[in-house]
């Protein structure tokens, strides 16, 4: 009773002078006198303040902080090190979210492995396999080390006690909403278990300078699940992706408060495991020897790092009064909007009624606006059945009045084309230095652009029931 008296007096409470009852909220009327405006505040909760406590580290001057603590260690995966902005730093708790079967656990096991030594330990706790699972996984992909231990649970107090008896320096929990604690209610991978798990690991990661790895799943927009704490409280957060019927994956740092988040790293998945591609633009080109109508190259950034890519389109008369608008790895509503200005700005008037296709190579998807250029130059190409010259890239962004603007990053874009053997470059205005060697044309807008096709092997586009091209 008396504990139950000291709650009541925590919170506020209202009372009726007429007869003394009591409630938690404020009413008008007394439900038990029926006496109105009798129900008044009573017992209002008493202000709390903390008093100053012993500091556990005096403060120093910024430039006295050894900063030694936080130099980071590298992970033997040098594609991540590059996410990661070097490596891997004591106490840094990272986030890796990621669809299902994308291959996070394969890189993370792999780098596992590779961190492993005598003077690091590697723990990896799986709460969504068995060991034995984990265990032919790693053989398959060589992730076998002496100094790599394995344990599946789904209990929090035993993987902290793991943690006492291993001494890891790395931990990778795969996943965090695999794992839940009996002293909190609610199913593993709710709010309050994901919140509570992730607290304890962050903690643990702290105290001991201990790196964690947390695998964390998608909901179906592609948003990290669980609560939007989880993603305030870790230290990097990185994004990865892919589709899976494609090699490339890519992780992108969405968060790091030890680097920038504009770096790339780009993997290819195989039945051997997954290896870091330092050159990828290869996965992005077809080769041949004769150039085909419809595709054009252009040159993309992902991060810092430029890629070359190939855009392809595809017309053909449609069968249906609704002309099909297919689009893979690009935008549809971009290539709508192009497929707008080549009709109003270029007077390319018979894709309105085609079918049209329009996609890349690879799997990589282009988003950013300097790849509008090259998909305007493959929609003509294929209209006109006229291939585009070879050894040819495309760079900038077009706008509605048929503009080509300046985007970022130039000078890398063509660098980047000229070292894999691209000669020709259609740009905005005022490029800035050329690679030597490579012949650059400036163009103002899509009428300039279009002038490259070759008018002598330039066929005519399907006319309409008008006469009209």
């Amino acid at each position: 009773m008396a504990a139950r008296t000291k709650t009541t007096k925590d919170r506020p409470s209202y009372r009726c002078t007429e007869c003394g009852w009591q409630t938690a909220k404020w009413l008008g009327r007394c439900p038990e006198c029926q006496a109105w405006g009798t129900v008044e505040e009573y017992g209002a909760p008493a202000v709390r303040t903390t008093a100053p406590g012993r500091v556990t580290t005096s403060a120093l001057p910024i430039g006295q902080v050894d900063g030694r603590q936080a130099t980071a260690r590298p992970t033997g995966v040098p594609e991540l090190d590059r996410v990661l902005g070097g490596g891997l730093v004591p106490g840094a708790v990272v986030l890796v979210a990621g669809e299902p079967g994308v291959g996070k656990s394969t890189l993370l096991l792999d780098v596992a492995a590779k961190s492993a030594s005598d003077e690091h330990r590697t723990l990896y706790v799986t709460g969504e396999e068995s060991a034995s699972q984990v265990r032919l996984r790693a053989d398959r992909i060589g992730a076998i080390d002496d100094h790599l231990y394995l344990a599946a649970e789904t209990d929090l107090a035993a993987v902290l006690g793991h943690l006492d008896a291993v001494k890891p320096s790395l931990l990778i929990m795969d996943s965090v909403q695999t794992v839940a604690s009996p002293e909190i209610d609610g199913a593993p991978g709710g709010m309050a278990q994901v919140r509570e798990v992730a607290g304890a690991l962050i903690r643990a990661s702290k105290e001991r300078g201990m790196s964690t790895l947390l695998v964390g799943h998608v909901t179906k927009d592609g948003a990290i699940a669980g609560p939007r704490l989880l993603e305030h409280l870790v230290d990097v957060v990185l994004s990865f992706e892919g589709d899976r019927h494609a090699r490339l994956r890519l992780v992108r740092g969405v968060k790091n408060r030890y680097g920038t988040t504009d770096e790339v790293g780009c993997f290819e998945l195989h039945d051997e495991g997954i290896t870091g591609l330092a050159d990828p633009s290869g996965l992005f080109l077809t080769r041949r020897a004769e150039p085909v109508p419809g595709t054009c190259l252009t040159v993309t950034l992902e991060g810092r790092r430029p890629l070359v890519a190939e855009v392809q389109a595809l017309t053909v008369d449609s069968q249906i009064p609704s002309p099909r608008r297919t689009t893979s790895g690009l935008e549809t509503s971009r290539v709508s909007m192009m497929l707008a200005v080549l009709e109003q700005r270029g007077r390319i008037s018979a894709l309105g009624k085609r079918d049209i296709y329009s996609a890349t190579v690879g799997g990589v998807k282009l988003t950013e606006p300097a790849a509008d250029l090259a998909v305007t130059l493959a929609l003509a190409s294929a209209a006109s059945d006229t291939p585009l010259p070879k050894n040819l890239v495309a760079i900038g962004e077009v706008g509605l009045a048929g503009e080509v603007r300046r985007v970022t990053g130039v000078q890398r874009r063509l660098a980047e084309a000229h070292r894999l053997g691209f000669t020709h470059a259609l740009v905005p205005g005022d490029p800035g230095k050329v690679p030597a060697g490579m012949k650059v044309l400036e163009v103002a807008d899509i009428g300039d652009a279009l002038r490259v096709l070759p008018r002598s092997r330039r066929r005519e586009a399907p006319r309409d029931e008008e006469g009209r091209r």
